[in-house]
């Protein structure tokens, strides 16, 4: 009797440690999924602002060009 209960507290004691094991093995997966989340919203972010940036030069350019060119062909119908 004494040895079936010395292994039936080894098999509780097994299952308990699975058991721990699989909800770590869960937690590091759930964090690592958030972090990865984390990285393509920061990089997403990252992205649009250099594209905002770009285009605000762009534009920028854009209005000095045509504003230039504008003043230019002015002054050469005028002169």
């Amino acid at each position: 009797m004494r040895m079936h209960d010395s292994i039936s507290q080894f098999e509780t004691a097994f299952e308990q440690e699975a058991a721990l094991e699989r909800r770590r093995r869960e937690q590091l997966r759930r964090r690592a999924a958030a972090r990865s989340r984390a990285r393509r919203i920061q990089r997403t972010d990252q992205h649009g602002k250099v594209a905002f940036s770009v285009l605000l030069v762009a534009l920028t350019l854009t209005v000095i060009v045509v504003t230039f060119v504008m003043f230019e062909t002015l002054a050469w119908l005028m002169g």
